[in-house]
């Protein structure tokens, strides 16, 4: 059994087509179905259910794969670890976030401090960090959700409270408080499905004894602010959010009932290496938003 075994076995799983796995891998098809065979014959039992032309992971190859991704998560850990070692590819940090407006001024905190360092940064539903984050894909994820999984570590950072937008000319625009069932009717402008803040804000509505009315979605809190500003709909806003407003005549509304807040938290896998550069950063979180929770 060979490491490239395992990698085609590995692509073909993913794929369940041996035409895309082989154009995926640039080797020919009638080489890649040998080798698959051959490693089967070598296990001793068949991986794939085949059908014409069709080709599924059957149960023996799905407890197979979570083998064989174990073995080249391990193998990249350890590269990863004897670079350290060698002083090597020491600054580079991969995150994945759901709420991007903590980062400018968490990201600009920590480059002034350590100005050589490196931030691969991606905006990922909660459900694909965890992956991530199983896999050891990344080092770190910023969420609103607390994630759970196998050798996965959340530390809760900060609780804020969220509010609701509303144009300047709404209705509500008067007043400073509300019961979140007096918008009921309205439309929501929000976040996409699958994201933390969406997940939580739709418990919220369902506390509250209704289904929103989703008019608009998408991932950009700017853009859902404009949205509201032009009259489009209401929205949900949390507290760090608000800090970097650019939308001074919108309306914010505190919400008496249900009490709406959100815990930000940070993750990370205990199966990934974390380097030094990574572990500095981690401990900077941790105390910059001990700092806000101050303030």
């Amino acid at each position: 059994m060979e490491l490239l075994q395992l990698k085609y076995f590995q692509t073909v799983a993913r794929l369940e087509h041996m035409t895309n796995a082989a154009e995926e891998l640039k080797i020919a098809q009638p080489s890649l179905s040998k080798t698959i065979s051959r490693l089967e014959e070598d296990i001793g039992v068949p991986l794939f259910e085949r059908a014409h032309r069709q080709i599924k992971l059957n149960a023996f190859g799905e407890l197979f794969l979570k083998r064989v991704d174990r073995i080249f998560m391990e193998l990249n850990e350890g590269k990863r670890e004897l670079l350290e070692l060698a002083d090597r590819n020491l600054n580079q940090i991969t995150m994945a976030v759901t709420i991007p407006r903590v980062l400018p001024e968490l990201l600009s905190s920590f480059l002034r401090k350590y100005p050589d360092v490196r931030f691969q940064q991606v905006m990922e539903t909660t459900s694909s960090m965890v992956r991530h984050l199983e896999k050891a894909e990344i080092d770190f994820c910023i969420t609103s959700v607390p994630i759970e999984g196998t050798n996965l570590v959340w530390e809760p950072l900060k609780t804020e409270e969220i509010f609701l937008l509303v144009p300047p000319n709404h209705r509500l625009a008067g007043r400073k408080k509300i019961k979140l069932y007096e918008v009921k009717d309205e439309p929501f402008i929000s976040m996409n499905t699958g994201y933390g803040f969406r997940n939580v804000t739709d418990e919220f509505c369902l506390e509250a004894g209704f289904v929103p009315n989703i008019a608009f979605e998408g991932d950009e809190p700017g853009v859902i602010g404009e949205l509201v500003k032009q009259g489009l709909g209401v929205a949900f806003v949390p507290a760090i959010s608000w800090m970097y407003n650019s939308n001074p005549s919108l309306k914010r509304l505190q919400i008496e009932r249900p009490r709406c807040e959100r815990t930000i938290g940070l993750g990370w896998s205990k199966r990934r290496h974390l380097s030094e550069t990574a572990k500095q950063f981690r401990a900077f979180i941790l105390e910059y938003f001990s700092q806000i929770s101050k303030d």
